[in-house]
């Protein structure tokens, strides 16, 4: 797996690009990698520009499917005020970042020669499909390319496997963290589960985003795990080292956050604890290899009873129990053999 974007500004003429907006995260990327991929099979010879923030540069090569990254962010979920592009305008333009106003007009600024995005009221020169809001992310960006003759499979979704050892091959991978309270499980509960599994004889490692450096080494410290076993938090782990430790973990125990797409996207095996919102909007396929947890209550909105950008632990988060976790640990299949290595 390859994790540097190529130089495509070389030669002479420029390719044509096309230019897809999805300033996100990790887990956003991942779930459009089925629809990068049928822009990639489409429409060859052309460069595919993927508007992301900086710190996705890694990621968006690890697919294998975008050839530069224009950064581009905002706070939350917002969309960015500007898009730094130079050259002539892009060739198409693909919104997979949002339905509104916004991303369509950031988009139109630059003069597409065409572009991809879903109708809406307050921009009527798009004729795309309508949105819907019961509708899976991997499923609503790929129904947008079809309204437009693009086929894509929703379900074409892995990544090339690393090309590198995994620092802890074999182990089961825990992840506390979560960009927001809601998603985020108690620690002493991962710690629980940690302690539980290693105690079996598992071997566990935590892992930690930028800033989450406090909550791993808790759980790594209550569980009783050895020194060493906090990978990450000061910085992110590079994207290269966190695809070969998730690509050769036993499994990875994780909220929803990005971790658990990636974990989909490597065919490693998964334990995903969802509580604000819905499996069925951001969970991963139907397969042996991941196991959902999710407990919403009697009379709740099936699709987002909860706030998925609050503070606290949802309450459907904290039905959730250490046993059942672990009971779902043990019951996982052994991680199915990922792709070959991008070329």
């Amino acid at each position: 797996m390859s994790h540097h974007l190529r130089d495509t500004t070389r030669g002479n003429p420029p390719r044509p690009a096309v230019l897809v907006l999805r300033a996100l995260g990790l887990g956003d990327l991942l779930t459009a990698v089925p629809s990068l991929r049928a822009l990639r099979g489409a429409l060859p010879g052309r460069d595919i520009v993927l508007a992301a923030p900086a710190r996705l540069a890694q990621a968006a090569a690890g697919t294998g499917l975008v050839d530069r990254l224009l950064p581009a962010s905002a706070p939350g979920r917002a969309v960015p005020d500007a898009l730094a592009w130079e050259g002539p305008p892009p060739e198409l333009a693909v919104d997979l970042h949002g339905n509104g106003p916004p991303s369509h007009l950031l988009l139109q600024r630059l003069r597409p020669g065409r572009l991809f995005a879903y109708r809406h009221p307050e921009t009527p020169d798009i004729e795309g499909p309508e949105w819907l809001a019961d509708e899976h992310e991997r499923e609503r960006w790929c129904r947008l390319l079809g309204w437009y003759g693009v086929r894509a499979d929703p379900e074409d979704l892995r990544i090339p496997a690393p090309d590198g050892p995994s620092p802890a091959a074999g182990a089961v991978v825990i992840h506390p963290g979560a960009d927001a309270g809601a998603r985020r499980w108690p620690l002493e509960r991962f710690a629980s589960v940690a302690r539980t599994l290693r105690a079996s004889g598992e071997e566990v490692v935590v892992t930690a985003g930028v800033g989450e450096a406090r909550l791993a080494g808790r759980v790594a410290q209550e569980a009783g795990l050895p020194p060493g076993s906090v990978l990450g938090g000061t910085d992110d782990v590079p994207f290269a080292e966190l695809c070969a430790l998730v690509s050769g973990a036993r499994c990875l125990v994780v909220g929803d956050t990005g971790l658990a797409h990636l974990a989909t996207a490597l065919g490693t095996p998964s334990v995903v604890l969802f509580g604000p919102v819905a499996p069925r909007l951001w969970g991963p396929p139907p397969s042996a290899r991941h196991r959902v947890l999710w407990h919403p209550g009697p009379g709740e909105d099936a699709l987002r009873p909860g706030d998925a950008h609050g503070s606290l632990p949802d309450p459907r988060l904290l039905r959730i129990t250490v046993e059942e976790v672990v009971e779902a640990v043990r019951g996982l299949p052994a991680p199915a053999p990922a792709p070959a290595p991008a070329g």
